[in-house]
């Protein structure tokens, strides 16, 4: 009988959550969980990790935990506390902070404390770099295939994403850098 009030008191509690937070949310930690899975290895082991984390009921879990707190916190705070992160990356010349969060990436040289950003911005669906106070725009999503790209002259140019589109304007690049060195 317990199990049986148990269950409803589950079933009623996300049904409440569901209906009185209105967010289906972004499932951040089941979905770090389901990354962390496939970096495991190869299909096979993938598969079976992913069998044994279902049956120990790890995905349920994460589930649950968003569905009921970490989506809801998302959806009233306008941040999931699960998407923030900071990593110490050791690079070939230096070691970075990486901090990022919904608005983009903080990267800080840990030798000489230089900082940029990479920012997105939803308004106008782009992303731009910040550093010693100036911002520069990078680019813009014009639509599912399709973006502008910043160029040296100041403007922007509309890029496929494609092998053949990103191909084009990485010649298109490399020849400009040519003639900009031969002046």
């Amino acid at each position: 009988m317990r199990k049986k009030y148990f269950t409803v008191a589950v079933v009623l509690s996300l049904a409440a959550t569901l209906t009185l937070s209105s967010c289906l949310g972004s499932f951040a930690l089941t979905n770090k969980v389901l990354t962390w899975n496939r970096q495991v290895g190869d299909k096979f082991v993938n598969e079976i990790v992913f069998f044994a984390l279902w049956v120990l009921p790890v995905y349920e879990l994460s589930m649950l935990a968003d569905i009921t707190v970490i989506n809801s916190i998302e959806f009233w705070s306008g941040e999931n506390p699960v998407i923030a992160q900071t990593k110490v990356i050791d690079g070939k010349d230096a070691r970075y902070l990486v901090k990022s969060d919904k608005g983009g990436y903080t990267i800080t040289n840990l030798d000489d404390k230089t900082t940029v950003q990479f920012n997105f911005d939803a308004k106008d669906n782009s992303w731009s770099i910040e550093s010693n106070g100036e911002e520069h725009k990078l680019f813009t999503y014009v639509d599912d295939t399709h973006i502008k790209v910043a160029n040296k002259d100041g403007g922007f140019d509309d890029v496929e994403l494609s092998d053949q589109g990103v191909w084009a304007y990485e010649q298109n690049a490399i020849a400009q850098s040519e003639q900009y060195a031969s002046r």
